[in-house]
């Protein structure tokens, strides 16, 4: 009656189904967030934001976002939790950058990273983390 959801795995235990099991929208930004970081990467090593405090703060941010989503591919609490935050800062940096700058581009990937975090923080993504 109440086993529907409930398998037997081969170690003994009962297992929600579904759990642990990654949806296609969270492969695809877990794409796009390392896409990201391996281009901040790249244009912290070329200098483009200083040579000084802002090079080491985009490599350390880059390194923790990678981190984080190696975290969500293995559908794990911390994993999902980094690159959630990791996509809302992104949004507020582009939002911040546009307030200075008034790129259009900006507020379309703020945009995205908007789209991204809603995604992230739904139930159904919630519901499958290990």
């Amino acid at each position: 009656m109440g086993d529907e959801g409930i398998e037997e795995t081969s170690r003994g235990r009962d297992v929600v189904a579904g759990k642990g099991v990654l949806l296609p929208g969270v492969a695809g930004i877990a794409m796009f967030l390392l896409l990201l970081a391996l281009l901040n990467t790249f244009a912290a090593l070329k200098g483009v934001f200083g040579t000084r405090g802002g090079r080491y703060g985009v490599l350390a941010l880059a390194t923790l976002l990678v981190v984080g989503v190696f975290g969500l591919l293995r559908m794990r609490r911390w994993g999902w939790a980094i690159a959630t935050a990791g996509a809302l800062l992104l949004a507020v940096g582009y939002l911040f950058v546009f307030t200075r700058t008034h790129a259009a581009p900006m507020v379309v990937q703020a945009l995205f990273g908007i789209v991204f975090f809603l995604y992230l923080i739904r139930t159904e993504v919630r519901e499958r983390l290990r």
